[in-house]
């Protein structure tokens, strides 16, 4: 692997941030083709460039990688928040919900 600044910084798409996360539920690449209503071939077309552009050999490796970047939400651990939503820590204190 490469150091770690460059492998975080990796320009991921939006559909293949999609992709990782379905790899990292146990998805198939069939299964993400069916759950995405794109072609097999496409997914492994997402697949090839994510861990060309992650430096990651395999699929696990992917999904050690994506964890530790915070790129994925395994069973409420790691979970990252929604984008385009602040985190409550970026939150002015009168905005945060249940707080004054």
């Amino acid at each position: 692997m490469l150091s770690g600044e460059s492998q975080e910084n990796q320009s991921l798409s939006d559909r293949e941030l999609q992709v990782i996360e379905l790899i990292a539920a146990g998805l198939s690449n069939q299964q993400i083709a069916e759950k995405l209503e794109i072609s097999k071939r496409t997914v492994d077309n997402h697949v090839s460039n994510i861990l060309e552009k992650t430096k990651t050999g395999n699929r696990v490796a992917l999904v050690r990688w994506a964890v530790q970047w915070g790129k994925v939400c395994l069973d409420d651990f790691n979970c990252c928040p929604l984008p385009n939503v602040p985190r409550l820590s970026e939150m002015p204190l009168v905005d945060r919900p249940g707080e004054a």
